[in-house]
């Protein structure tokens, strides 16, 4: 007698479903570390309930934003050089190389010390479970459900540009934007103890612009973030839908929704607290963040100073199974930016992370006023659902 067909997917890519979700969740005012970034986990908890999941959620501290520290940083690069020209060399080199060290500190997956040190608000991680709680593998489905704030740097306008100048066609891999933000305090130090005058003087004109860029990303206002990531929590929720229709039967299923817009703080908490009890070789991440562009992607490696590749094999996987339905991937993009997934690579965890993008190789709307559900592709939200279900029954059949 032939097996009994599996119950059919379809909810789990229905658009309108996936449309009432990002809108809902856009809906809610939520820069990181807020009571609306609050109000946003505990929508998602919600969400995820209404699946017959049991979510908790996980109170972290938080900086709030990525501008403070870097600012700071930044800041202290100009006092280094200014004393550096008064001719206390040696001071200005040891603040500027202090200011460099904190700032590439500060990026993910480092560990962050300067954020210790100033105020501190709290920030929520959410986390749900299904499958056999015994179970020897996981696979943890990952996405955030802050917003990021705005800024002049995130103007739309900028890949534009670069497009006619060139630089879109003839790279794969986004521009460093973080070496000049974390090197210009050493640019002053390098200068200070060169006695170099005008390369002390390009390290303050830097550092003062990076100041000047983070302040002014700190004033705006958050976005209504719908594609970024309204769109991968509402494809985490779309699995998480379909896995409690038919459960997995030889893999647990984490589902979690992260605050990560103070460049991944949030999974910054999550992997220490979660990641001793999650066996290297035997638990798989999937990222899914910002999926509502018009090409979907996995991006091939990331990292804000050194892009690590994705392993192979995770790459394989995803791109297999995404042939097998028909779905096709932007090919080889690479990040020098950060998604979650920086965490799990940094660690050596077999991992993915799905992305999307426009023409420009850029994800549609970032960090932008416009990033409203009515300019979401919602095919690719859907494919983005389809494809990250894939990805766990295949696992649940077989490992990598």
């Amino acid at each position: 007698m032939p097996d009994a067909p599996a119950p059919a997917a379809a909810p789990t890519v229905d658009e309108a479903w996936l449309r009432d979700r990002v809108a809902a969740l856009a809906s809610i005012h939520r820069p990181t570390a807020t009571p609306g970034e609050r109000e946003a986990a505990e929508w998602v908890a919600a969400e995820l309930g209404s699946c017959g999941l049991a979510a908790r959620l996980e109170e972290e501290e938080s900086s709030g934003g990525y501008w403070w520290p870097l600012g700071i940083a930044a800041a202290t690069g100009v006092v280094a050089g200014v004393a550096a020209l008064r001719g206390r060399r040696i001071l200005g080199a040891a603040l500027g190389a202090a200011a460099c060290a904190a700032a590439i500190d500060d990026l993910p997956p480092r560990r962050r010390r300067l954020r210790k040190a100033l105020p501190r608000a709290s920030a929520w991680n959410v986390v749900a479970e299904l499958g056999p709680a015994d179970a020897a593998r996981t696979v943890v489905l990952v996405a955030h459900h802050d917003a990021a704030h705005s800024g002049l740097v995130f103007h739309p306008r900028l890949p534009e540009v670069a497009e006619r100048l060139g630089f879109i066609e003839r790279n794969d891999t986004s521009p460093p934007l973080m070496w000049p933000v974390v090197g210009a305090p050493g640019v002053v130090a390098a200068g200070a103890l060169a006695g170099s005058r005008a390369l002390t003087g390009l390290g303050i004109a830097i550092s003062a612009g990076v100041a000047a860029a983070m302040a002014e990303i700190g004033s705006r206002d958050a976005v209504p973030g719908a594609n970024d990531n309204a769109t991968g929590v509402a494809t985490m929720l779309a699995v998480a839908r379909g896995l409690a229709e038919r459960p997995p039967e030889s893999v647990r299923v984490m589902l979690v929704s992260t605050s990560e817009e103070a460049t991944c703080e949030g999974m910054h908490h999550f992997a220490a607290r979660h990641f001793d009890s999650l066996p290297r070789d035997d638990t798989f991440f999937l990222v899914l963040d910002t999926v509502g562009s018009p090409h979907l992607c996995a991006l091939r490696g990331e990292g804000m100073l050194g892009v690590r590749d994705y392993p192979r094999a995770a790459l394989d996987l995803v791109d297999g199974l995404a042939a097998e339905a028909g779905i096709e991937l932007f090919p080889n993009l690479r990040l020098r930016n950060a998604t979650d997934g920086v965490y799990p690579l940094a660690f050596g965890y077999p991992a993915a992370a799905l992305c999307s993008c426009t023409k420009l190789k850029q994800p549609a709307n970032y960090h932008w006023r416009t990033d409203v559900p009515e300019n979401v592709d919602y095919a690719s939200v859907a494919d983005a659902a389809r494809l990250a279900e894939a990805v766990v029954r295949r696992l649940d059949d077989r490992w990598l």
